[in-house]
């Protein structure tokens, strides 16, 4: 069995959500260990990835961030939000992008089949997507996991450092109610990947450096505008 720590985090401001799962890239390689964190939001939200313009967000009145990762942009007013953050030297971060993709949404297919829904991985088609315009859940990529319509039930994005993985997903709520689908994420990912779940609790140093991160870079123009840090 492999120890995976666990952590059911509360709704956040999204600056704090981003600038918690950066940091538990940075820490990986004190932590050493998969963390997995479910989360939500403490406002209507809109994320969108690294390389996007905040006018890829086509709904008004939304609290915007920028995520440290890619993809497109993604509506957090239903759905269940979850991060995997995994050390260098782990299993997953030998697999290329896409394969750790399979790797990771086959679990979340299974989860979704558990709770009595139909779901199957996204083919590859060779399709290419305008990356500055992506909406997530309305053009997927390979491996995403699909409903039987075609629609799109999860997604997620990453960044590689040579500190690990930050896989950041989301999984609509039309396959299931959050807790339910927590519980059986959990759950498919633990036969996937032999986890073993310990209680995550984050120092209040962590909480302290996340709000920093939060304020000096998440919240600010210059990234949410531009992509780049202030000074």
């Amino acid at each position: 069995m492999e120890n995976c720590l666990l952590w059911l985090d509360r709704a956040r401001a999204p600056s704090m959500n981003m600038a918690t799962d950066e940091l538990l890239l940075e820490k990986m390689d004190s932590i050493r260990k998969v963390v997995l964190r479910f989360y939500s939001w403490n406002a209507p939200s809109a994320s969108f990835g690294y390389s996007q313009k905040p006018s890829a967000v086509t709904r008004p009145g939304l609290a915007l961030v920028r995520r440290p990762t890619g993809g497109g942009v993604v509506y957090h007013d239903c759905d269940l939000t979850y991060t995997l953050a995994i050390p260098a030297g782990h299993p997953i971060c030998e697999l290329n992008r896409m394969e750790s993709y399979r790797v990771i949404h086959e679990p979340v297919m299974r989860a979704i089949l558990r709770l009595g829904g139909k779901a199957c991985l996204a083919p590859d088609l060779g399709q290419k997507h305008d990356r500055a315009t992506l909406q997530c859940f309305v053009s997927p990529s390979p491996n995403d996991v699909l409903a039987s319509d075609g629609g799109k039930l999860a997604g997620a994005a990453q960044r590689r450092t040579r500190k690990g993985i930050l896989h950041q997903g989301s999984v609509s709520l039309q396959a299931g109610r959050a807790e339910s689908l927590v519980e059986a994420i959990c759950a498919e990912l633990k036969t996937a990947f032999s986890f073993d779940y310990s209680v995550f609790e984050p120092s209040p140093d962590f909480l302290k450096e996340a709000q920093a991160l939060a304020d000096a870079k998440y919240s600010t123009p210059e990234w949410n505008r531009n992509g780049v840090c202030g000074s």
